[in-house]
């Protein structure tokens, strides 16, 4: 059902993308091309279908979303839509937003930012809560990290700060690449100048997605490069701190 479609993958039991126990589904396709990405498959566009197609597969999505009700219920969890990046699938993504509230499930969407502003504003209409990276400030840093400049993801942030809705901002903390004081105080400048919010999880980086490379025969930028040191984690937590922020390690 997944091969070449627009969604990759289901994780079950997930509970590091939002609230409670989670079923997380990874959409095909993403703008972005970040040397640390741990789900590179997901970089490939989907196949082109219809309308019509597009309802019968978020149907087939729902049955399989549907099997882990008891767990939601339960443990406070919902749905996730991950990738990739859901904003370049806005049609699926708002059909599976509008089954999951009907059926009173929780949703959040996971993103990078990067899309059309239209579709990040109404998928916080539809969603229970937005997960949105900050990675990095520079523009050049930005795009040779990334493959694309960072005037859209900030842009949006702003935009998307004026709208009433639950929004968890992410920091992936990459060795040599996010984790210097200029970007991290660059990134707390940012968000006190131009948003309203004050919460941020830190994401340290890990090496789970490395197998991945090798099997797809794509360049691993980061082979090598081990996780930061807890010490250094610590630090960064206490530099946001400083200027007013709420932090959580992971998640």
């Amino acid at each position: 059902m997944l091969e070449n479609s627009y969604v990759f993958k289901i994780q079950r039991y997930s509970t590091h993308d939002g609230p409670g126990i989670r079923t997380t589904l990874f959409f095909r396709g993403c703008p972005l091309s970040c040397y640390w990405c741990h789900n590179p498959e997901s970089q490939t566009k989907p196949l082109e279908i219809s309308m019509e197609d597009m309802g019968k597969f978020a149907a087939v999505l729902m049955e399989e979303i549907e099997k882990d009700l008891i767990f939601y219920d339960e443990s406070g969890g919902g749905v996730t839509f991950s990738g990739g990046e859901p904003l370049c699938q806005p049609q699926l993504l708002f059909m599976l937003l509008d089954l999951c509230r009907e059926k009173e499930i929780n949703t959040c969407v996971d993103t990078s930012g990067y899309g059309d502003i239209k579709d990040l504003l109404k998928a916080a209409e539809k969603a229970d809560l937005i997960l949105y990276d900050i990675k990095l400030i520079d523009e050049t840093m930005h795009k040779k990290y990334t493959g694309q400049g960072v005037a859209p993801v900030l842009d949006n942030l702003k935009q998307l700060s004026k709208q009433k809705g639950d929004v968890r901002l992410r920091f992936p903390f990459i060795p040599r690449v996010t984790d210097t004081d200029e970007n991290i105080g660059q990134i707390i400048a940012f968000l006190r100048d131009n948003t309203i919010y004050r919460n941020i999880h830190i994401l340290p980086f890990h090496k789970a997605g490395e197998g991945k490379y090798d099997r797809l025969n794509i360049i691993n930028y980061m082979k090598g490069i081990r996780p930061p040191p807890q010490e250094r984690v610590a630090k960064v937590k206490e530099q946001f701190e400083s200027k007013g922020f709420n932090v959580t390690i992971g998640g």
